[in-house]
């Protein structure tokens, strides 16, 4: 037996992994997926072995993850209950991926993750385990009674650090859980478990990292254009960049005018209803510009046919069926409707506030003449409007008719027998 084990080294996964050793007596590779947690993953290779590893991976999956996770998603307009920008959800199908490979090279015949057993990623994780490498075990300890007994809470796994000498300091400290990668920071759990409490307050606004608070953010609007090329953002104020440059330079903007802050009671997928804090700023950037190059570009019945898409869409990434013939097959559609997205849209940032003041398109399918209200001849006759709504009327000219007429709610009578 050996396990390959998903690992942050925040306290959960500290104490998991030391368990999994202790429990199981098998070597333990622990792995670690770089999408953008900056500092967070410093220091890890040299902590996971001093806790027990036998060996450890870091593997830079940054521009993957923009490329192919981050970008095809932002194509859909996706958000999940019209709110959520999944930012969480989207790294887990790679992250799973990637604990796969490394267990593949490994020869490990287990994947560990330590995903709760109340929450949505050990339904990510394990529906791509399930669709990528059937063949491998699963070690879900939070699904394990004998776990959850050992460590009913946080204080018995900060107990269990200190009796094992694992240093979890900063993790002790945090009164919520916290996840960050290039797309966003969500928070959840522990104070914010009260749909009440407010995180924005002059006392608790220093849990957010990547965004000042709108009522703090400068206060000269700052402009952005973003160059669109197949649906996909290229350039930003025309500097070419790679789809994580993009969101690099976006987060900056974003995060410097209090942009993308999201706080919502979401409903999970294994069925209860949680809080989570998110910020975004990146994301709804691009999200809010991509729907704007869009509207000179798209037409409008795909446009509203892919729009009926986004709630499914939203859900499977969200429920982690990222790898599911669905989600493909809505993808190729997707991907399609894209394929003359090519525009240049200007945005406007302020205090919180995204703010569209341009868009241009070589392929525009926006016509000037036709829209004018100025009299200008074009291919649009007005006369033309005359059959066309008394067709559309026809149908609810029948049904006034029907409810109207001679015999309309006139009930036969009968009389009562007997």
């Amino acid at each position: 037996m050996k396990i390959a084990l998903a690992y942050s080294g925040g306290l959960d996964t500290s104490v998991i992994l030391k368990w999994l050793r202790e429990t199981y007596n098998c070597p333990v590779v622990t792995f670690a997926a770089d999408i953008g947690q900056e500092e967070e993953l410093d220091g890890l290779p040299a902590k996971a072995k001093a806790t027990g590893a036998s060996k450890h991976y870091t593997l830079d999956l940054v521009d993957e993850f923009a490329r192919d996770f981050i970008y095809p998603m932002m194509r859909a307009n996706t958000l999940y209950e019209n709110q959520y920008f999944l930012g969480t959800s989207i790294a887990r199908p790679l992250i799973a991926k990637a604990h796969i490979d490394v267990a593949r090279r490994e020869k490990c015949t287990h994947l560990a993750h330590g995903a709760t057993g109340k929450g949505n990623d050990q339904c990510r994780f394990e529906l791509t385990f399930a669709a990528l490498a059937p063949d491998l075990g699963i070690i879900a300890p939070w699904r394990d009674a004998k776990f959850r007994a050992e460590f009913p809470g946080r204080t018995e796994m900060i107990d269990y650090c200190r009796e094992h000498k694992i240093n979890i300091e900063a993790s002790a400290k945090k009164p919520y859980s916290m996840d960050r990668n290039l797309l966003h920071i969500s928070y959840e759990a522990g104070i914010l478990e009260d749909p009440w409490f407010d995180p924005t307050s002059p006392e608790n606004k220093g849990m957010f990292k990547l965004s000042v608070s709108p009522e703090d953010a400068p206060d000269q609007a700052e402009y952005v254009e973003l160059d669109f090329v197949n649906g996909d953002c290229v350039a930003v104020n025309g500097k070419k960049l790679s789809p994580a440059g993009v969101m690099r330079m976006l987060n900056a903007l974003g995060g410097k005018h209090g942009i993308g802050r999201v706080d919502l009671v979401e409903n999970r997928f294994v069925g209860m209803k949680s809080r989570g804090v998110y910020q975004t700023p990146g994301g709804a950037i691009l999200l809010h510009a991509h729907r704007q190059a869009e509207s000179l570009t798209l037409d409008r019945d795909l446009e509203h046919l892919r729009d009926s898409l986004i709630p499914k869409y939203g859900e499977l990434v969200y429920y982690g069926f990222w790898f599911a013939p669905e989600r493909e097959a809505l993808q190729a559609l997707i991907d399609k409707s894209q394929e003359n997205v090519t525009a240049t849209v200007r945005l406007k940032l302020y205090k919180g506030n995204i703010i569209t003041v341009g868009r241009k398109s070589p392929v525009s399918l926006y016509d000037a003449n036709i829209a004018s209200m100025e009299g200008v001849k074009s291919s649009y006759n007005p006369d033309d409007a005359t059959g066309f709504i008394r067709l559309q009327g026809l149908r609810l000219r029948a049904r006034h008719a029907a409810q109207t007429g001679p015999t309309a709610g006139k009930k036969k009578s009968s009389k009562a027998k007997g």
